[in-house]
């Protein structure tokens, strides 16, 4: 009979010593679903200028400052130009000119509403504000739960890592994975006319006829 106590007592030490080494290597949280705790984080961030405007543009010096306040954050595909004008001067030659300005970089001022900035333009100025989105994932790669057997049935702790790190990497605007996107922005210029113009201009393979190939050599005896 003490025997087979001590039996017991061997084998009921030998399971705790398994489940406490499988909770040693099952470090992290447990996430028992399809869904990862990797998700892409989005933070945007707003630049802004405010510049004198006149009824026929902007005052003297500040073309030359706008566009020297764009080189400086470097922008390029991906931002987002919106105009803050409370005081009416929006839709006129200053608007205008603001876009002119712009459009030396090859890109277009929003029609949507600014975003919300701190303070106000001052009276006979209006508010240029740049909008700068980056998308990251933060603790990946996670190799805290290893390729072993796992008693909570827990997935591993880099699961997901892979899938959320390219969408963040590779989504062109990353406001849509916080704000969605809606078909009525398909006439965006940036989404949709870029790629049509590319597809219209290119040449058909067929356009050159089919190539002549001879079977007479060009050498001989």
């Amino acid at each position: 009979m003490a025997h087979s106590i001590s039996k017991l007592r061997a084998a009921t030490a030998a399971v705790a010593l398994l489940v406490g080494a499988g909770a040693a290597h099952a470090e992290g949280p447990v996430n028992r679903s399809v869904d990862s705790v990797h998700q892409p984080i989005v933070n945007r961030t707003d630049y802004v200028l405010d510049v004198a405007a006149t009824p026929s543009g902007l005052a003297p010096g500040e073309i030359d400052r706008l566009a020297g306040w764009f080189d400086g954050l470097g922008l390029g595909y991906g931002d987002t130009i919106t105009l803050d004008d409370p005081s009416g001067w929006r839709g006129g030659a200053a608007q205008d000119t603001v876009g002119g300005v712009v459009a030396r970089y090859g890109m277009l001022v929003s029609h949507e509403g600014a975003p919300v900035t701190v303070g106000h333009p001052a009276p006979g100025t209006i508010r240029v504000v740049v909008s700068r989105a980056v998308a990251h994932v933060e603790g990946c790669p996670d190799y805290r739960r290893g390729n072993f057997a796992d008693v909570a049935g827990s997935t591993a702790s880099n699961y997901g890592c892979a899938t959320a790190t390219n969408l963040a990497a590779m989504i062109a605007n990353p406001q849509d994975l916080v704000e969605g996107h809606s078909y009525d922005r398909a006439a965006d210029a940036n989404l949709s006319v870029k790629a049509i113009k590319a597809y219209r201009d290119a040449a058909t393979t067929g356009a050159g006829g089919l190539k002549e190939v001879s079977s007479k050599s060009s050498g001989g005896n």
